[in-house]
């Protein structure tokens, strides 16, 4: 019963109707379309504002608190593609860049659903551990790396590997989202509370509504995927939805074991689950690293597939499964 009601509530917020209403435009053929500044602006609003608000909360904490939930968060980070590579070879049948690339989105995480769970969790009331914004910085880049190094290798590697390599770790450490999360993390955490005071009129009360306002714009972008499914075929269909719940379970089960409690643990399980897209580092990174990698695969399993089923379903599925094995 209270998994239905979690799910009726995240249903009918704004931030997934938004979502819900891009869909319909895109289906109907409307002519309604984000300048492309404007999302950009957004992107980069939503992610300073999350290492903003989460440098603050990190004020007089100690590595005794963080430690547990940072060793998972990169553990995570670096299972999860091994796994989705191999599934994605001999379930899927994708060659090894296809799979490279597509497990290199499934291992990295998509601030877009963090910020919809942390969204989902203040509307439930629910508390959530300040540092997660650091969850969500420090799985950004690995996955990627090992996702790209089983793609090369199994492709033969060959001299240009090195040199591949040596471009993916610059565009994942400069991109602008490891710049703006860590960034806003550090002068969160430098500025402390009262510093952030001075700024929460922008970076706090507005940011749902710049959050409904980018999911719509992510509702339009998904839209013009869903055509894209037919090609995808069932396996990679329903890999793009049942591996999101395992992770799911798993990091909701490892919130467990490291001290995260209810918020912390959802919002953990949430990560696993999610996949990056659009915005974040791994599509850069992959068309650099991969450039022959099928976006047609990539993009329709994390942004048609996977990125709706985790906004409309999966958080409340997710904060279910950590309240049944936290006992909460």
């Amino acid at each position: 019963m209270e998994l239905i009601q979690s799910l009726t509530a995240s249903l009918l917020s704004p931030m997934v109707l938004a979502f819900v209403l891009g869909i319909v435009a895109t289906l109907i053929k409307s002519d309604l379309k984000f300048p492309d500044e404007l999302q950009s602006a957004l992107t980069i609003y939503l992610l300073f504002a999350i290492g903003l608000k989460g440098g603050m909360k990190l004020e007089g904490l100690s590595l005794s608190v963080v430690g547990g939930p940072l060793l998972s968060a990169i553990l995570l980070s670096v299972v999860i593609p091994v796994w989705c590579f191999y599934i994605l070879k001999g379930f899927v049948r994708l060659n090894s860049i296809n799979a490279g690339a597509i497990a290199a989105h499934y291992g990295s995480v998509s601030a877009v659903t963090f910020s919809a769970a942390l969204a989902f969790l203040e509307n439930a009331r629910v508390p959530v551990e300040g540092f997660v914004p650091a969850l969500l910085a420090i799985m950004e880049a690995p996955a990627i790396i090992v996702a790209v190094f089983l793609a090369l290798r199994k492709r033969g590697g060959g001299d240009s590997a090195p040199g591949e390599f040596k471009h993916l770790l610059h565009d994942l450490l400069t991109g602008k989202g490891i710049i703006l999360l860590l960034g806003g993390l550090a002068i969160g955490l430098a500025c402390g509370k009262k510093g952030f005071d001075q700024v929460a009129p922008m970076f706090d009360a507005p940011f749902k509504g710049v959050l409904t306002l980018f999911l719509l714009e992510v509702g339009l972008v998904t839209g013009r995927r869903l055509g894209d499914l037919k090609a995808a075929g069932w396996r990679l269909v329903a890999f793009a939805i049942v591996m999101p719940i395992l992770h799911g379970c798993l990091g909701a089960l490892l919130g467990k074991w490291c001290g995260l409690g209810l918020g912390g643990s959802t919002v953990l399980a949430t990560l696993a689950a999610s996949a990056s897209y659009i915005a974040a580092p791994a599509p850069a990174a992959i068309r650099i690293a991969l450039p022959t990698a099928s976006p047609a695969y990539y993009f329709t399993s994390s942004l048609a597939i996977t990125f709706p089923f985790n906004i409309v379903l999966g958080i409340p599925l997710y904060h279910g499964v950590a309240k049944f094995l936290l006992n909460a």
